[in-house]
This record gives C-alpha cells, sequence and structure tokens, in this order.
C-alpha cells in the first residue's frame, strides 16, 4: 500500500493550484487530514464542491479561510505573484511548526518566503505544469536552505503523485518554468495552428482537430514508448526525397530553434520582472 500524504491546504487553488489538488484525488493516494482550499470568488469554490476529501472555502464568505492552513502539515501558496507577501504575513501566526510551505507562484523567490516567515519555516519552490491534472505532468522542484532532506523528499512525493520530478538550484527554476511550465501552451499553440492548415486543405474542422490532435498523442505516446530519440523518429517518417522531407525542410527553413529561443527567453524575462515585482 502507497504511504498516505500528510494534511495538504491549497491557498489559491485556481488553474495550477487546482490542477495539482485534482491530480492528488485523481491518485487515489489516500491524505489523512484531509484538502482544503480556498479560493477569492465564491465561484471558484464552488467548482471544488463534491471533490471527494476536499474542504472547499470562498474567501468572499469566509474572510479569515486562509487560517486553514494552520492545520496543513504541507502549505501549497498558489495565488497570484503579487499576492503572495500579504499572504504569507497573514498565514504566518497560524503555521505549524512543522509546516512546509511550498511556492507555485512564478517569479516570487524563495528569500521573499524567508523575510516574511523567518528562516525557520521549511519552504520550497514548485514549478508544476497543468497536464499533472491528468498525473501527466512536470514539476521542477527547489528547497531553501533550511529545508531539510526529509521535507524535500515529502513534497517530491507529494508531486510525483501527479508526474515526474526534477530537482535543481533556485536560480535554474525561472529556466525550467520557460520549457515545461510554460510548454503546454506551445503545444497547444501548434496544434492550433496544424489544424487551421488541414482546414485550409478543405478538412472539416472537427475532422482537422482529429488529424492535428490525435497525431501530437501519437506521436508522444510512440516517442514514451519506444525509448529512442526524437530525432531518431524524426528520421524514419522522413523518407528521402519524399513529401515529409520537403515538409521538414521548410520548418527548418524558419528557424525554429531560433524561435524557440526567443520566445524561451521572452518567457524568462517576465519571471524576472514578475521576482523584481513588475
Amino acid at each position: 500500500m502507497v504511504d498516505a500524504l500528510p494534511s495538504l491546504a491549497f491557498l489559491g487553488a485556481g488553474s495550477m493550484g487546482g490542477a495539482i489538488l485534482r491530480g492528488v484525488v485523481a491518485s487515489g493516494i489516500p491524505v489523512d487530514g484531509g484538502i482544503v482550499a480556498t479560493n477569492r470568488s465564491v465561484e471558484k469554490a464552488r467548482t471544488l464542491d463534491g471533490v471527494a476529501g476536499v474542504r472547499s472555502i470562498s474567501l468572499a464568505e469566509d474572510a479569515g479561510g486562509n487560517a486553514a492552513a494552520a492545520s496543513a502539515r504541507i502549505v501549497i501558496v498558489g495565488v497570484k505573484p503579487a499576492m503572495v507577501p500579504d499572504l504569507l504575513a497573514e498565514i504566518r501566526p497560524h503555521l505549524r511548526e512543522d509546516a512546509i510551505v511550498v511556492s507555485i507562484a512564478a517569479g516570487v523567490t524563495l528569500a521573499t518566503f524567508a523575510d516574511v516567515l523567518g528562516d525557520g519555516v521549511s519552504a520550497l519552490r514548485a514549478m508544476p505544469n497543468t497536464p499533472s491534472t491528468v498525473r501527466r505532468g512536470v514539476t521542477g522542484l527547489a528547497a531553501a536552505p533550511g529545508a531539510s532532506a526529509e521535507d524535500t523528499a515529502l513534497v517530491r512525493r507529494l508531486f510525483e503523485t501527479v508526474g515526474s520530478v526534477v530537482e535543481v538550484p533556485e536560480d535554474r527554476i525561472d529556466a525550467l518554468s520557460t520549457i515545461s511550465g510554460s510548454g503546454p501552451a506551445y503545444v497547444y499553440l501548434l496544434i492550433e495552428e496544424l489544424t487551421r492548415a488541414a482546414i485550409g486543405k478543405g478538412f472539416a474542422e472537427q475532422e482537422a482537430r482529429l488529424l492535428a490532435e490525435q497525431t501530437f498523442i501519437g506521436a508522444s505516446a510512440l516517442l514514451e514508448a519506444s525509448g529512442e530519440e526524437p530525432a531518431e523518429l524524426r528520421r524514419r517518417v522522413t523518407s528521402p526525397k519524399g513529401t515529409t522531407e520537403r515538409a521538414v525542410a521548410v520548418l527548418q527553413d524558419a528557424h525554429l530553434d531560433e524561435v524557440f529561443a526567443r520566445a524561451t527567453d521572452a518567457a524568462l524575462t517576465r519571471a524576472r520582472e514578475l521576482a523584481a515585482g513588475a
């Protein structure tokens, strides 16, 4: 039997926090003490009503709802980056002595957590992505100097319930976010554009979506199952002087390497702006 997770509090269970929460629930791993989730609006809180083992609190109805953090061993902070310092100050009196505070807020440094909570609180930064909802996520994890190996292992196990985990130094977490954190959006954009191309060739929208989406899903599944390098699988599809070779040449002429470098650089710049409070 898989060991149970300790009690969890999701403060700001929006798109990312909610994805992790739902992924943990879907994993079937028991959570001793249950899960508490807070959201500002009644509407967002209601989206979690009926999720097994979750107590969902609307701060519009219960202004002191974040005090629920007092009962959780692991507290996941998922509010907008600008709101993090005020939230930390709010929950500081309510934290357990053995609490582990985990930030999933982009750009907020562990120094911010130490400034508000003090060096004695165990803190980590996590950068998950939305496929965690279906337990296929990738999470980057960086621990503060005061976080013990045991605390880090416990948080790692939490995120492993929803996918893979990569531990990195904090100075690499923002760079990681530009790849796996933002990465699903890049994939969806490529699917959108391939769908448009199919529609332009006369396919109905439903057919075009099927062709594009299932091609991405199937190619990813083959990549995972085969254990081969992506370049090798691409080579096998690309017959010399064939149709795929000509299409790939057009894509390569577009300098996709430079496009992805510029895109991820732009994301990294924004993460640093967020860290600076911009």
